[in-house]
């Protein structure tokens, strides 16, 4: 995603409260980092570890520093930071900009914005923006549905039968999230948001019936716009998943956006209730969540009992009366 100076100018609701001060110059420049900082003491000459590429913000220490400056101190101070190119520079809490840094700015190209925000809240408020510009992203074949609160994401080969699963979701009262294209994009270290294209709004692909849309047939409460990602289910053709883990112990991944999540093998033959199985996989998941492991308490259970008998036995043997 490619995100220009324009594009925080005229984003909707206004929320950093922007204004250009040198026109239409540099606002189709593209910003390439999400980083945000202030120059420091560039502004003083030292440019030690200095990095131009971020989106440079000026309070009111800048501002006051560079009204110190006059004649020849302040033409040096502003030619030696915006020789560095920097692709945009923001004034925080709509303060007085020095002409000199505006008439130099347009000629480098260099855009100039000013917000009415503090200098605290404009940084609380831009860095979210920026995150969200930046965040890897990836597109996946398969379907996304919300059951119980838990996001299921269905893979698996095309004409499998994943359409056909989450629409029957749907009608037993869970929410379609995307269905065939699901957009993936990844917040902080290990959360997975998903999405369908706008296009395609919440409508499905069945084979046999063609496009129907889900939010019309069932509801505004059949669909929802985003869900985070908790489980990957993985249908395959029977004869491929006979020999899939049948305890749970395994603890099976995927791997997506170099996030890990639990992934479940289920394989299809004529009959089974992928429905319910579906269900089944979110409640479990939910009693992890809480600490409840079904296939680890089972088995620590039997080796257990296992012991019992065997410390049993030991003494019976031993038992001469």
């Amino acid at each position: 995603m490619t995100l220009r100076p324009r594009d925080l100018l005229s984003r909707r609701g206004d929320p950093l409260q922007l204004e250009s001060l040198t026109g239409e110059h540099g606002l189709d420049r593209p910003l390439t980092t999400q980083d945000v900082a202030s120059p420091g003491l560039v502004l003083a000459g030292y440019d030690d570890r200095f990095v131009p590429s971020r989106v440079h913000v000026l309070g009111e220490t800048e501002i006051g520093y560079l009204g110190t400056l006059v004649g020849d101190a302040l033409g040096r101070s502003v030619e030696h930071f915006l020789s560095f190119d920097p692709p945009c520079v923001i004034v925080t809490k709509a303060q007085e900009v020095p002409p000199l840094l505006l008439s130099t700015a347009k000629q480098r190209g260099v855009p100039v914005l000013r917000s009415r925000l503090k200098t605290g809240e404009f940084y609380r408020r831009i860095k979210p923006i920026l995150e969200d510009a930046f965040a890897p992203r990836i597109t996946l074949h398969g379907s996304l549905a919300d059951v119980y609160g838990v996001g299921l994401l269905f893979t698996g080969r095309s004409g499998i039968g994943k359409s056909e699963c989450v629409l029957d979701l749907v009608e037993r009262g869970h929410r379609l999230v995307a269905d065939d294209i699901v957009l993936i994009t990844r917040k902080g270290n290990d959360i997975l948001l998903g999405q369908g294209h706008e296009l395609a709004a919440h409508h499905m692909e069945i084979r046999g019936i063609g496009l129907i849309d889900v939010k019309a047939l069932f509801g505004i409460r059949s669909v929802r716009a985003q869900k985070r990602i908790e489980v990957v289910v993985q249908l395959e053709d029977w004869e491929q998943a006979k020999d899939a883990d049948r305890t749970g112990l395994a603890g099976q991944e995927a791997t997506i956006l170099e996030v890990n999540l639990p992934r479940v093998v289920v394989g299809l033959n004529p009959g089974k209730n992928l429905t319910v199985i579906s269900e089944v996989v979110a409640m479990a998941h939910l009693l992890r969540m809480t600490g409840v492991d079904i296939a680890t308490a089972f088995n620590d259970r039997l080796i257990r009992r296992m012991m019992e008998q065997r410390g049993l036995k030991e003494y019976l043997q031993e038992d001469y009366e």
